[in-house]
């Protein structure tokens, strides 16, 4: 009746992250089949010699999920672009393992069971600033003890401009501060804080990132 989005009307950016439907509208996948450098630190730091349960926030064409689900892990993984998901559960079959993946929206998705490892690879941009700390205090509260959560977050830096593919609801939800990230997690453990300056050719044209990496542990 109002012409508008559900989105629109719960103060949503207009743009939804579904524009990823159009990256993963191919045979090929978009971000390759090699997985997060992330992924091996989860191996290092809690190896799967029990079948540690894993939550994939943002799993996209499924890579990462399938690795950890290939290497003894029980994977429950999520995305909002339905053309991704519809391609994660295509390369699971592939390789051989079963992985439970459902759509959802992670600015609205809210935990009710708990994880062992709780991993998110580019895709916290997305958070609106209002909602990060409600988000976190839930994944935070649903990670085991000794759990880990594994995430990285691209920071805004005055010297690095803003890429060419940048979607405008990533504009307006914000790129994380340097530091922010670290602030959310002051009463655990760290086992990885650092940030770094990559190059980058999404979109066809040479350009930069900074990224805030932060692997904290529950105790």
């Amino acid at each position: 009746m109002l012409n508008l989005s559900i989105d629109s009307l719960l103060g949503y950016p207009s743009q939804s992250i579904t524009e990823y439907d159009k990256h993963y509208n191919s045979t090929d996948y978009y971000w390759g089949l090699v997985p997060n450098h992330l992924c091996y630190e989860i191996l290092r730091l809690k190896p799967p010699t029990r079948p540690y349960k894993v939550l994939d926030i943002g799993c996209g064409e499924g890579k990462d999920a399938v690795f950890l689900a290939r290497n003894g892990y029980h994977v429950s993984a999520f995305d909002l672009s339905e053309q991704g998901l519809s391609k994660a559960r295509a390369l699971a079959d592939h390789c051989g393992v079963e992985i439970e993946f459902f759509r959802a929206d992670v600015r609205d998705f809210r935990l009710q069971k708990n994880y062992d490892i709780i991993f998110s690879s580019g895709v916290f941009h997305y958070i609106p600033h209002e909602l990060r700390g409600a988000i976190i205090d839930n994944l935070k509260s649903h990670t085991t003890e000794n759990g880990i959560n594994v995430i990285n977050v691209f920071v805004k830096k005055p010297f690095i401009a803003l890429p060419p593919d940048i979607e405008e609801c990533e504009i307006d939800a914000g790129i994380w501060k340097s530091g922010e990230l670290l602030m959310y997690y002051h009463d655990w453990l760290f086992r990885k804080n650092e940030e770094r300056i990559f190059d980058c050719h999404s979109g066809g044209i040479p350009h930069q990132h900074c990224m805030d990496v932060l692997i904290t542990q529950k105790i």
